[in-house]
């Protein structure tokens, strides 16, 4: 996985859209995404993997996913707008790739600039629910992997709009932000606090 700001350029979404700017994990996290890396090997130790980290994080049921043209057929083209109109979901979207490769991309707040997100093979990431992203494949054009839920299965996209700006999930979100960035702040403070008083008592 990496990230970087897209570049809001017109043309193919399965381009990169490489801005130049590259953004760390940090600030992904940042923004309440979970990141993990478990590489598929053929022995098939990535599921013993997977189903570990389902247990400890209450991800309690899942299905497969499978997305190329082959598979599609004629809804393809229709799925793809879907996932890349900007949106949330009331659940988190939990995806493991198996195969192939793709880009989330997501609004940071409260800058409302794109992050684009490239994921594949071995990637399971965590999109919280109220933040607004999208999806689109890259240029392989396919994506398999695994869809997980910490509750009943449901995929729910709402799209963008003044109404889903006080949806109670969002709400929700953008009020989780702002507790970490407090949290951060008094950290840095009382850790500074820490290193002044350890001076004072120097001299």
């Amino acid at each position: 996985m990496h990230g970087y700001y897209f570049d809001n350029l017109p043309g193919d979404e399965r381009l990169p859209h490489d801005s130049g700017r590259p953004v760390s994990i940090e600030t992904i996290q940042a923004l309440n995404i979970q990141y993990w890396h478990v590489p598929v090997d053929i022995e098939g130790g990535w599921e013993k993997r997977i189903e570990e980290l389902s247990k400890e994080n209450n991800f309690k049921n899942q299905d497969t996913i499978n997305v190329t043209e082959q598979g599609l057929g004629d809804a393809y083209a229709d799925i793809l707008k879907e996932f890349f109109d900007e949106h949330l979901h009331e659940d988190d979207e939990i995806r493991y790739v198996v195969k192939g490769a793709g880009y989330y991309d997501v609004r940071e707040h409260p800058t409302d600039e794109w992050i684009r997100i490239h994921i594949g093979s071995g990637d399971l990431i965590a999109i919280p629910k109220g933040i607004y992203h999208r999806f689109m494949l890259d240029e392989l054009n396919e994506i398999a992997g695994l869809r997980l839920w910490k509750d009943v299965p449901n995929w729910t996209p709402l799209p963008r709009t003044k109404d889903t700006d006080t949806n109670a999930y969002r709400l929700k979100y953008l009020a989780s932000l702002e507790s970490s960035s407090t949290s951060s702040s008094e950290s840095w403070a009382s850790w500074i606090g820490s290193v002044i008083g350890r001076f004072v008592l120097w001299k």
